[in-house]
């Protein structure tokens, strides 16, 4: 076989005019060797070593999707390609994902750090699922802790304030306790006006929530939501981790016991990746330098007013509900809890509740409500038939 060596010498050799014979016979090979070499231009080349396979080779246009789609956790990427058959380590995952990190599109921002018990940071995250057998959208209220990161997520049908004020109460009894502030969004159910340069003016309902928790409500900049870039980045975990396991739901209480699940599981013993501390422990630090929760819980039931008519019943969202018969033609203040329950009051005395139901269902009644009503009919005085027989003949 002909080395580079040797291919440099018969080059040599043939410029000097040497037959191929002679040079065949100084190197030990058969004449053909140097014809075919002299044909080739060069030294016979060696075969390239194959390219060793991965079992991450059929999974990759998966992971690049995944990327592209702003996936970049590992753990997640190796949890769905699991589900598709690959039996390779994180390892391999995590090796090919490393120099991708580059092209993750990103923006800079200074990191604010809290001091434990001091802040709770809230927003909303919205994407859709099945629910029911139906595909429909689902809006999940995220607070997340800004010393421990220790986060919560309470989804529902809806984000206004009475739903992003049952988030955050939930959020604290799942913490067993109050931070001293809770940064939110300029949201109309937590902000009415937020400009620069002026005070800000929060929603009546969230700083009476506020005043009953014992929190100070504080706002982000005016379009700088990043201001609470720890509880965004929550909204995409939850989005790209919970939303990727599961993916079909019965109903929004069974959503919610597995997002409980997920966070005792996934979330809570997670390693931090700015803190490089598991989330749990961190939070165990945190958790003596919150605030008591109160006695009583924030009623967050919305709360409306309503005419009573004169047959003793209310217009409720399309139906139609009793309530005691005294209060026909005056006012009344309704509550409607987010469960569906309704309550009705006159000069704050509860004097009626009932569950909502559909239209289709017919009227709610409870007979007791009417009562009076009915008494005052039988006291109609009654007349024979003969009085108006007398009067036909007179006319």
């Amino acid at each position: 076989m002909i080395r580079k060596g040797d291919w440099m010498y018969i080059k040599a050799q043939i410029a000097k005019g040497v037959y191929q014979k002679d040079i065949a016979r100084e190197l030990g090979v058969h004449p053909k060797t140097i014809s075919r070499a002299l044909k080739r231009g060069g030294p016979p080349r060696g075969k390239r070593p194959r390219a060793r396979r991965s079992k991450l080779d059929p999974f990759k246009p998966l992971i690049d999707r995944m990327l592209r789609e702003g996936v970049w956790n590992a753990v997640v990427i190796f949890r769905q390609i699991r589900l598709r058959g690959y039996r390779g380590e994180i390892t391999i995952v995590r090796d090919y994902i490393k120099p991708k990190r580059p092209l993750r599109q990103s923006r800079a921002t200074v990191r604010f750090e809290t001091e434990p018990g001091q802040q709770m940071q809230n927003d909303w995250g919205e994407l859709r699922v099945i629910v029911g057998g139906e595909r429909r959208k689902v809006y999940f209220n995220v607070n997340t802790l800004g010393y421990s990161r220790r986060f919560y997520f309470w989804c529902s049908d809806s984000k206004d304030a009475e739903h992003t004020y049952e988030g955050i109460i939930r959020a604290f009894e799942h913490f067993g306790g109050v931070t001293q502030e809770v940064l939110v969004d300029n949201q109309k159910a937590a902000v009415i006006s937020h400009r620069i340069g002026e005070k800000v003016r929060f929603n009546e309902r969230f700083i009476d929530l506020a005043g009953h928790y014992g929190f100070i409500p504080r706002a982000c900049r005016p379009n700088r939501a990043r201001t609470k870039g720890k509880d965004e980045r929550m909204v995409g975990y939850i989005k790209n981790n919970f939303f990727l396991c599961y993916r079909h739901f019965e109903s929004f209480g069974h959503m919610n016991q597995l997002a409980v699940k997920w966070l005792e599981e996934e979330a809570d013993p997670r390693v931090h990746g700015t803190v490089k501390e598991v989330v749990i422990e961190r939070f165990d630090r945190e958790a003596p330098h919150l605030g008591p929760l109160p006695t009583f819980r924030y009623d967050t039931s919305y709360r409306e007013q309503r005419f009573v008519h004169w047959d003793g019943y209310i217009d409720v969202r399309g139906n139609r509900y009793s309530v005691p018969g005294h209060l026909c033609g005056s006012m009344v203040a309704i509550r409607i809890s987010l469960d569906g329950d309704l309550c009705v009051y006159a000069d704050d005395v509860k004097v009626a509740e009932h569950r909502l139901r559909r239209a289709s269902e017919g009227w709610v009644s409870v007979p007791a409500h009417h009562a009076s009503l009915w008494e005052q009919t039988l006291r109609v005085q009654r007349r024979q038939l003969s009085v108006y027989e007398e009067v036909a003949l007179c006319s």
